[in-house]
């Protein structure tokens, strides 16, 4: 039986990780719309666009979620000189956990991926890239920067999406870096002869990618063993940890011994991006101080948590130990958490095609008043976000004798309600910088505001979202109920 408090207290260890990812960044693009009528030109759907996002796709999403995990990370990768390559130095730059090492080859365009969304499911993607051996002058100089860098680190990964960077000879230069400086190499590989990637500490495939490479099919266990088996001893990998879907992971070690670890997702949204999450975790935790083995468990919990949300998600420490708690939470998340935290639940609540409101206040004393403005906001969106005061800025907008309950009090009791799906606290007298970072689709206040009076409504209504006013019940607020109270105790 796995130690699950023993395996939480090594995810709070993920922030003394130092990785060194090497591998192909790209860029993710999604294209979200709705779709209401065909073509006359051809039987194909025609997406009326809402808006767009991008994030770090390939390489890019395992220092994603090697960064959030709490990991720091050096990233060597390579983009063209073009629009779309500028766009992945700004993202890169935007990770405060990552010290970029990227290259840039002219005359070479940066990976794009673009996803056309509607109504939650993907109609259609599109590819903009090359995969035509980079220029000589480049593979030299990432076969340097991967010898320099490989000592500074405690755990190395080849993200390797076939795109050109993971050259033979800078695959070779890596592994021989880590293993003059006795530091672990994990790969995530691609195509089917694995003998590139020969020293290697561990190899990630996935089932399909694990049957191409050995011409074994993988439908059971014992299969699993024979294909890790083959792998490691025709190629020369030191361990194998298959991923295998809805049948969890395998790792076989050199020594043969095999661990089976069942599979932890709830309920599966979206694959994408489960693996760049499992080898994050997996280098994560083994550069942590992790067993391989250990390593092999959180990373299984990690991809469980990912499976459920999504596009090319990533997974935070507080999920890992929640769901390793057995916490009864929602794709193992609590209400409350910090604006950046929120900001990504909201993009992906978005993308399954759900609607996002918010409704901000201070909510001190929970009364009729707040619980009806509370279900008038969620009846006008699928998930309800709520901007709570922090302490200081109630006692700015409100006096020194309040708030009468704490922030964290306040929180807990919003976060209770059935029509609240997410809570995020701020200390600004305003909600201005919540509504700028969430972008909620419908921006919910109370009756006594007009819609000019509420603080975003021009934010929210320049990129197409609503502004809702709620009715407000008479004789209910805050300050009575004090005064009240107050007036009882003279």
């Amino acid at each position: 039986m796995t130690d699950l408090s023993h395996l939480a207290q090594q995810v709070e260890q993920l922030t003394d990780a130092k990785v060194l990812c090497i591998g192909d960044v790209m860029l993710d693009r999604f294209v979200y719309g709705s779709v209401t009528r065909i073509s006359p030109e051809a039987p194909i759907p025609v997406i009326r666009v809402e808006r767009e996002s991008a994030m770090l796709g390939g390489a890019g999403n395992v220092t994603r979620n090697a960064t959030a995990l709490g990991a720091s990370v050096q990233f060597l990768s390579l983009v063209g000189d073009d629009l779309p390559g500028r766009e992945v130095m700004e993202y890169v730059a935007h990770d405060k956990g990552v010290e970029p090492y990227i290259q840039t080859e002219r005359n070479r365009p940066t990976t794009i991926k673009t996803r056309y969304i509607a109504g939650g499911q993907q109609l259609l993607r599109s590819d903009n890239e090359t995969t035509d051996d980079i220029a000589p002058a480049t593979i030299s100089n990432l076969s340097a920067l991967a010898g320099q860098l490989a000592p500074d680190v405690a755990a190395i990964i080849l993200s390797d999406y076939g795109k050109g960077v993971l050259h033979a000879d800078v695959v070779a230069a890596a592994i021989e870096a880590a293993r003059s400086a006795g530091k672990p190499i994990i790969v995530d590989p691609k195509g089917s002869d694995y003998s590139i990637y020969r020293g290697a500490t561990v190899v990630t495939p996935n089932r399909a990618e694990a049957e191409a490479a050995t011409g074994i099919a993988v439908n059971s266990d014992e299969d699993a063993v024979a294909a890790a088996t083959k792998i490691i001893t025709e190629c020369g990998i030191e361990n194998v940890l298959l991923t295998r879907s809805q049948d969890g992971m395998t790792l076989v070690t050199k020594d043969g011994d095999a661990l089976h670890l069942p599979t932890e997702a709830r309920e599966v949204f979206d694959v994408s991006g489960a693996g760049d999450t499992v080898v994050a975790c997996l280098a994560s935790a083994v550069a942590a101080g992790s067993s391989l083995a250990d390593a092999a468990r959180i990373a299984n919990v990690a991809a469980g948590i990912v499976v459920g949300k999504i596009g090319t998600a990533v997974v935070y420490p507080d999920e890992l130990i929640s769901t390793l708690h057995h916490h009864d939470l929602m794709i193992g998340e609590a209400k409350l958490m910090p604006l950046d935290r929120m900001v990504d639940r909201a993009e992906r609540w978005r993308r399954k095609g759900y609607t996002v409101g918010f409704t901000n206040g201070c909510f001190d004393l929970l009364h009729p008043g707040h619980l009806s403005l509370l279900k008038q906001a969620r009846a006008s969106c699928d998930r309800l976000i709520v901007g709570l005061n922090s302490d200081a800025s109630v006692k700015r907008l409100k006096g020194d004798a309040r708030p009468v309950q704490s922030e964290a009090a306040r929180a807990a009791v919003l976060g209770s309600l059935e029509t609240v799906s997410g809570v995020v606290i701020f200390g600004e007298d305003t909600p201005i910088e919540l509504i700028s970072a969430i972008k909620p689709d419908i921006l919910v206040k109370g009756a006594d505001y007009t819609i000019d009076k509420v603080v975003g409504a021009e934010i929210v209504q320049a990129y197409g979202g609503k502004v809702v006013l709620a009715n407000l019940e008479d004789g209910f607020s805050t300050t009575s109920t004090i005064a009240r109270m107050n007036k009882g105790n003279d």
